[in-house]
């Protein structure tokens, strides 16, 4: 009787999440069928098939072309945004300088500005240093955008890491960069996940900077796919662009997927502190 009781109390739970779990996976199941579906003017003229991913593959300068563009652009916004708001986290955590809450506080008053006002002063400087219409470029812009959020949270991160750990490296001889190093790194790994898997998601997924900055075959695979979806005519070949949500997707999935654990515990860094 106490397990009817308990499933009964339980049932609205499985409901809810289960309704959230339709509601989400819906889309991701009907786009996976539909590009490898028949579609008109697509090339995939009948039954199931992968006609669809061969125009994607064939597209100009070729599917490997686009995924390694968006490799270059991810990796690089990952990294800048990963080392930048590392140090910075660390500064704002760690240590008391005048101005300290006042300089966090425009750092996330950037989060604030509209976001297609600050791509022009950004080209003009890209142009300034010589990296107009480059991936490199690209990936700088990307990470520009993502650094308010992720010094936001590899702040609380390192808030969240006693004291008392920095202390002893200190003790025994490291320095700050040391400690940081050899300490610190280890017990904000969640923070570093998050922040990381939140810039290359953006990165991987974004289509106006690249729309802005680069163009031929220095496209992304996301810019890419919406210059394919017009055919001759006009005619927009929906089952190519199926297919190409798709290879887009899965990369983003695996990563979610494999870091799921870690992407949980960065968020919870911050709200079990203390």
């Amino acid at each position: 009787m106490s397990r009817l009781a308990q499933g009964l109390t339980r049932t609205p739970f499985y409901v809810l999440t289960g309704g959230l779990a339709v509601i989400f996976l819906y889309p991701i199941i009907w786009t996976a069928i539909s590009s490898v579906s028949a579609q008109p003017g697509s090339n995939q003229v009948s039954g199931f098939g992968f006609g669809n991913y061969e125009t994607v593959v064939n597209y100009q300068a070729g599917l490997w072309t686009y995924l390694g563009n968006s490799l270059v652009i991810s990796a690089t916004a990952v990294v800048v945004t990963l080392v930048a708001s590392t140090f910075g986290g660390y500064a704002f955590a760690r240590f008391s300088f005048p101005g300290k809450n006042v300089l966090f506080l425009l750092t996330l008053a950037i989060l604030m500005v509209p976001y297609a006002t600050l791509l022009i002063p950004l080209m003009t400087w890209l142009k300034a240093i010589h990296l107009n219409n480059s991936l490199i470029g690209v990936g700088l812009v990307l990470a520009v955008f993502q650094l308010p959020f992720a010094t936001f949270m590899m702040r609380i991160s390192f808030e969240a890491v006693p004291k008392e750990m920095e202390e002893a490296a200190l003790v025994d001889g490291c320095g700050s960069f040391g400690a940081l190093r050899r300490v610190l790194l280890f017990a904000v790994k969640p923070g570093l996940i998050t922040v990381g898997l939140f810039a290359f998601l953006a990165a991987w997924n974004d289509f106006m900077v690249p729309l802005f900055l680069v163009g031929g075959d220095n496209q992304p695979l996301p810019l890419a796919m919406v210059n394919m979806r017009q055919q001759v005519m006009g005619v927009i070949d929906y089952g190519a662009t199926q297919a190409g949500v798709v290879i887009l997707t899965v990369p983003c999935i695996f990563l979610f997927l494999v870091l799921q654990r870690h992407y949980v515990n960065g968020f919870m860094s911050g709200a079990l502190k203390g």
